[in-house]
């Protein structure tokens, strides 16, 4: 994995580069005070597990010779306090982040196909870095 810098802008607005040379601009919303120039930090985080299921799926269905021809995923997330989350199990208190899911297949698969491909979704890396513990600590620069 190449490194990502982010460089603020303008206002909210920042810069995001990463790989080689490649850059995309985020923002805020005009309601959270942004100007509304781009996707703000919670749709890309929701933007990169869609696309590793999407991505992971298909590669799946590809090395399985299944006819897969298009992923959809909806995503969407909420805050919601703890206490009202029957599936938490980590936390009891404060708030936790629920984010919800719904993938659809398209193409000639068998109902079998399509249950394979709903667990294999579950399987991408980004769905197990964001339900894993994860550290943050200084970057040493060199």
């Amino acid at each position: 994995m190449s490194d990502v810098i982010v460089t603020s802008v303008k206002n909210l607005q920042n810069e995001v580069a990463y790989g080689n040379y490649h850059t995309l601009l985020t923002d805020e919303p005009i309601e959270a005070g942004g100007d509304d120039a781009g996707p703000d930090p919670y749709t890309l985080v929701l933007a990169a597990l869609g696309s590793c299921i999407s991505m992971t799926v298909t590669l799946y269905a590809r090395r399985k010779a299944w006819p897969l021809e298009r992923v959809t995923v909806r995503l969407r997330a909420q805050r919601v306090h703890a206490q009202d989350c029957a599936e938490c199990t980590r936390s009891t208190d404060g708030f936790i982040h629920r984010i919800q899911r719904a993938v659809n297949f398209e193409g000639d698969l068998s109902e079998d196909q399509i249950a394979r491909l709903h667990e294999i979704a579950h399987k991408c890396p980004v769905h197990k870095m964001l339900t894993s513990e994860i550290v943050i600590s200084e970057l040493l620069e060199s």
